[in-house]
Parts: C-alpha cells; sequence; structure tokens
C-alpha cells in the first residue's frame, strides 16, 4: 500500500499497516537459527520429545525479547521474561493437575489480574508479565507426564541456551573494539549523533522531531548502561571511561534543548564537535582538535563549556570518576504504576480476558469441539497478546493477529503435507526461529511466524495437523478480546494515557522546582531533567496507540495532545531557563513570560488529566 493510500485511512486501519524499518539484525539472526531447531533435534535425538518441545518454546519466547543492545542489557531483558516463565509453568502446571475447570479459571483470572497490573510498570515488567500469563496457559492446558519443576527447568534451559548465544557470539563490529561494551559503546555515541542533528536542525521545520530523538537516544543510553555492573560505580577502566562520556553528554544536550527552544539557525560549525565525539565513543579513540562554536549567548557559551569539559573526559583514561545518572529502580513509583488507575485497569482487561478465554476453552475442550486434539491452551494464550497495549491499538492488533494466524496456518499447511516427520519440521523451526527477530519489526509478521513454529512443535509433540482449528480458536480469541476491550470499567477511560501523563506532569514539576531554585547541584539537575523529558515520551507514546483505536475509545483521550504539549513547553523552557540561569544568573522577560504561558495551559486542561500538582 502506497503511503498517500494509507494517510487516508482512519487511524485505527492505518496502524496495521505500519512495521518498523532498520537494517537486518543479522547476529540475532543466527541466534535464531541456532536456538529453538537444534534443542528440539537434541530432544528428539535423546529420546525426550517433550523436554526438546519445552526448551524450544523457552528459545522462541526468549527470541521475541531478542532485541538490539548491549550484552549487558541483554542479560536483563532475555533472562527476566524467562524465569517469569519458569514460574508460570511451574504454576499453571500445579493448578492444571489438581483444580477443576471452575476454580483453574478462577486462578487463572487471578493471575491475569496481577500480571496485567504489573505490566504497567514498565516494558521489562510487561515482557515477563506476557511469558508468565503465556507458560501459565501452556502448563494448565497441556497435560504431561513431567512434573512442573521438570518442564520449568527444560523452558529455563532453551531460555538460557538463547542467552548463552546472544553473550558468546560477536555482532558485526565487535571485534574492531572491545568486545564487552560494543552495544552500550554504539548507545553512547548515538546521543552524540542525535545532538548533532538537533543543532543542524535549530530553526527549522525537524527541529522538534530532532528533539525527540535526542530524548530516545539518551533514554536508549540510559537503559544500555543501567545493565548488570553497568552501573553506578564501575570497576573496569572502559567502564568508566564510558560512563564519564555518557555523563559528558548530558550538559550538551541540555545547551542544544536550550539553542532548540531559542529557534535561532547555527553555523554547521556547531554540530562538527558533538559529531567528532561520536566518531571518538565509536572507535573508542581520542578526539583530536574540536570546532568551538560562537561563544555570542548564553546557551552557545553552554554550548562551548560543554566540548571543553567533554573533550578533557575523553582524553582521560578512565574518564575520571563520574557519578552514573541512570533511572533507579524506585519500589514506590512501581507500586504507584502497578495499582494506580492505568495499572488497574489494564489489569481488570487481562484478568476478564485471560479468565473468559480460559473458561471458554475448557469448555470447548469438554465438549468434544477439539476433536483428536488434546490441549485447549491456544485460546488463552492469543488472548494474552491480543490485550496487550504494547503491540499496538486494539482494533490494529485483532487484525494484525487474525491475518498473521490465517497466513502462518496456511503456510505450515502447506509444509506440513510435504516435509517428513520429524526432521523436515526441525528445519522449518530452525528457519523460523531465524525469522523471529526480523518479523518482530510487525505484529502480524510475528504471529505468523510464531504460528508456523508453534504448530510445527505441536506436530512433533505428537499431536495431529491444527492448522484449521487454531484459525477457529483465534478468530474468537479476537472476537472476545474486542468486547472486552470495549467494556466499561470503574473510573474514567483512558486511565493508562491519564497515569503517563500524571508522571510526567510531577516530573516537569519537579524539574522547574529544581531550576528555580537556582541549586548548584548540576548532576541533579540532569537526573531531573532526563526523568522530565522521559516520561513525556511514554506519555507520548502512549497517546500515540490511544489516538488511533477505534473511535469509541479514541475519544475519551482526545484532549490529550495539547496537555502533552503544554508540557513539553514547559521542559524545553525550564532547560533554557536553567542554561541562562547558570550564565547571567537572572531571566529575561522572553523566559519568564513562556513559564507562565505553559504553566497557564496547564492550569486550564491539565487539571482534568492531573498533571498539576494538587492545589
Amino acid at each position: 500500500m502506497s503511503r498517500p493510500a494509507a494517510r487516508s485511512l482512519p487511524p485505527w486501519l492505518a496502524h496495521a499497516f505500519r512495521a518498523q524499518r532498520g537494517p537486518v539484525p543479522w547476529s540475532a539472526v543466527a541466534r535464531g537459527a541456532l536456538a529453538a531447531g537444534p534443542l528440539l533435534l537434541a530432544g528428539v535425538l535423546a529420546g525426550h520429545v517433550a523436554d526438546g518441545v519445552l526448551a524450544a518454546t523457552g528459545a522462541m519466547l526468549a527470541g521475541i525479547n531478542d532485541r538490539p543492545g548491549g550484552r549487558r542489557l541483554a542479560v536483563r531483558s532475555l533472562a527476566v521474561p524467562a524465569l517469569a516463565g519458569g514460574l508460570g509453568l511451574l504454576v499453571g502446571t500445579g493448578a492444571g493437575e489438581r483444580l477443576p475447570a471452575v476454580p483453574l479459571t478462577l486462578v487463572l483470572a487471578l493471575l491475569g489480574l496481577v500480571a496485567g497490573s504489573l505490566s504497567a510498570v514498565g516494558p521489562l515488567a510487561s515482557a515477563s508479565a506476557t511469558q508468565l500469563l503465556v507458560t501459565a496457559a501452556i502448563g494448565a492446558g497441556m497435560p504431561s507426564p513431567e512434573s512442573g519443576w521438570q518442564r520449568a527447568l527444560a523452558f529455563l534451559a532453551g531460555a538460557a541456551w538463547l542467552l548463552l548465544l546472544r553473550l558468546a557470539l560477536p555482532t558485526p563490529g565487535s571485534l574492531v573494539s572491545d568486545l564487552r561494551f560494543e552495544g552500550e559503546r554504539t548507545a553512547v555515541a548515538e546521543v552524540y549523533d542525535a545532538i548533532a542533528g538537533l543543532l543542524d536542525a535549530v530553526g527549522g521545520p525537524d527541529a522538534t522531531a530532532r528533539r525527540a530523538a535526542l530524548t530516545a537516544a539518551l533514554d536508549r543510553a540510559q537503559d544500555a548502561l543501567a545493565g548488570p555492573r553497568l552501573r553506578r560505580y564501575a570497576t573496569l577502566a572502559p567502564e568508566r571511561k564510558l560512563h564519564a562520556q555518557y555523563v559528558a553528554a548530558l550538559p550538551l544536550a541540555e545547551a542544544a534543548t536550550a539553542l532548540f527552544w531559542a529557534g535561532e539557525p547555527l553555523s554547521a560549525r556547531a554540530s562538527a564537535g558533538p559529531r567528532r565525539l561520536a566518531a571518538a565513543v565509536r572507535g573508542n579513540t581520542g578526539t583530536g582538535p574540536l570546532p568551538a562554536p560562537a561563544r555570542t549567548t548564553p546557551a552557545l557559551r553552554a554550548l562551548d563549556d560543554a566540548l571543553l569539559r567533554a573533550a578533557e573526559t575523553f582524553d582521560r583514561a578512565d574518564g575520571g570518576a563520574h557519578r552514573l545518572l541512570v533511572r533507579p529502580w524506585a519500589l514506590r513509583r512501581a507500586l504507584r504504576a502497578a495499582f494506580g488507575t492505568g495499572g488497574r485497569e489494564y489489569g481488570l482487561r487481562v484478568a476478564l480476558s485471560f479468565g473468559a478465554a480460559a473458561g471458554i476453552a475448557q469448555a470447548l475442550h469438554q465438549s468434544g469441539w477439539y476433536g483428536r486434539h488434546q490441549h485447549w491452551y491456544w485460546l488463552p494464550v492469543t488472548a494474552v497478546f491480543l490485550v496487550k497495549p504494547d503491540l499496538g491499538p486494539l482494533a490494529s492488533r485483532v487484525l494484525c493477529r487474525a491475518a498473521g494466524t490465517v497466513l502462518g496456518a496456511l503456510v505450515f499447511a502447506g509444509f506440513a503435507a510435504v516435509l517428513p516427520r520429524p526432521f523436515g519440521l526441525i528445519v522449518l523451526v530452525a528457519v523460523c526461529g531465524a525469522l523471529l527477530p526480523v518479523s518482530t519489526r510487525h505484529f502480524a509478521a510475528l504471529t505468523a511466524v510464531v504460528t508456523v513454529l508453534v504448530l510445527a512443535l505441536i506436530m512433533i509433540g505428537g499431536e495431529p495437523q491444527a492448522s484449521v482449528s487454531r484459525i477457529a480458536e483465534t478468530t474468537l480469541a479476537c472476537a472476545l478480546v474486542l468486547i472486552v476491550g470495549h467494556l466499561p470499567m470503574p473510573g474514567k477511560r483512558g486511565a493508562g494515557v491519564r497515569a503517563r501523563l500524571a508522571a510526567a506532569g510531577t516530573a516537569a514539576h519537579a524539574y522547574l522546582a529544581h531550576v528555580m531554585a537556582e541549586s548548584g547541584d548540576r548532576s541533579e539537575r540532569w537526573a531531573l531533567r532526563r526523568e522530565a523529558y522521559r516520561t513525556l515520551a511514554e506519555a507520548h507514546t502512549a497517546m500515540a496507540v490511544a489516538a488511533a483505536e477505534l473511535p469509541a475509545l479514541a475519544r475519551h483521550t482526545r484532549d490529550t495532545g495539547a496537555v502533552a504539549t503544554a508540557l513539553e513547553r514547559l521542559v524545553d523552557t525550564t532547560t533554557a531557563c536553567a542554561v541562562h540561569l547558570d550564565d547571567t544568573g537572572r531571566l529575561t522577560p522572553r523566559h519568564t513570560d513562556r513559564l507562565q504561558e505553559a504553566l497557564r495551559e496547564l492550569d486550564s486542561g491539565g487539571r482534568d488529566w492531573r498533571v498539576l500538582p494538587a492545589a
């Protein structure tokens, strides 16, 4: 579909045709090919087919979370969801063996309530909750002579195998630098590139998008440096230097944002320094002479000073002593997100969808609707993926899931008719594993690949061909989740967006209060600035998803754009004020007028969305 045609479609339909772009992650493709297929082959050759299927399932689910980034961040992003998946398999197997249908449905619904609420904490919690529910449904709906512990260990072994491949295999470009830090080094270099991009765009039509890109680059670097051992107190000189290079980018980003706020175009000389710093990070080399920008305004003087300090940092062997400014794990914040309005609403919808799907699946199973198929887990597993807003708006998720399942089932039916068993199907599993990292760019493609892979695992495990029944179950799950997604819940609709905006409002006002107090603690200021921009980015993401929902849902968050824009102006102006106060010790009328304007906008519309402190 052409782009003009896609733009003419309603938002809820146009979203289904969007896909992420980027280079093919060949290293992840290689890991996928070496993960599920070889594990399954080992299980078949050893005579432990069930264990091989579970290990391949663990590798498959870990492969969905195998995204670009550093090795150390991958330890957390792969291991934590896998541990949750092992726990879900253990709980689901125990409940399925001991409980009749109605109590089992209630237990799964309660599990959905807890997991859904925890999903609101963040991406890692969401991925972990998804694996918990998926494996709980598999454990409860797939009876097996193996104990829950055996099944959980086989599943974890598969995930651990993919994690081992992630840690051991080199990635493109890693052999020319320090293998331990290639992902983190790339993330920090991208921050300097984003600073240069913003400086080039100042005063032009792309400036706002470049400022958002800088926020995204800082978020990625912050996450990458928060991996195991990349902590506040680094133990290795390369770690300390990488930390220092990240911290040195923060005043540069601050100055670039102040220049963006001023809106006066800059010469190409302003962006040359950050670009050389980016190249120095990537190559782990010195910076050489850095071209200095003109020192005609407070923001340009701040940029020049930040470049000088960055050059000093880069020239030191270990970067010196720096405190790494990463987003701390705050139990209070996590609990507030999980059990606040957004977490409660999402938890209720997950509980209803997951519980109802499990109950319907068990009723169909007892009625003999499944025929020769012994397992009923497909319906609740499908509901888990469909109910997740991480994967896009509800209508888009339903359309993509239905299309992907039909395509995957038809493709598998064709392969199953001609491939020898089991080894031909094992090759098919390996091919699908290699396609997983690419397919994650679009939900329909991911669904198609996973459908082929899972149907192959089911057949290798001893069940007959199940393409037709899987299409029917997916259609039923789509209808169920659409109904649950439109049910009224206690409180106002759009709770997830409201919660994100409230967090952004709290962070913006904390940042403003710190700057207006003229505190000399710049590290604290940079941490508050990072939190303000990060929460704003999360709010924008939630708003974009809500805006692409069906009209009956999208209308509940229609007025959020003005609130988010006012918050964005407030944070940008606060940054410009901070830079100006550092240089002159006082604010100009332009600064105070813009602050008052943003606060008035928030006062007129923000209280309805609870983004302002209580009076």
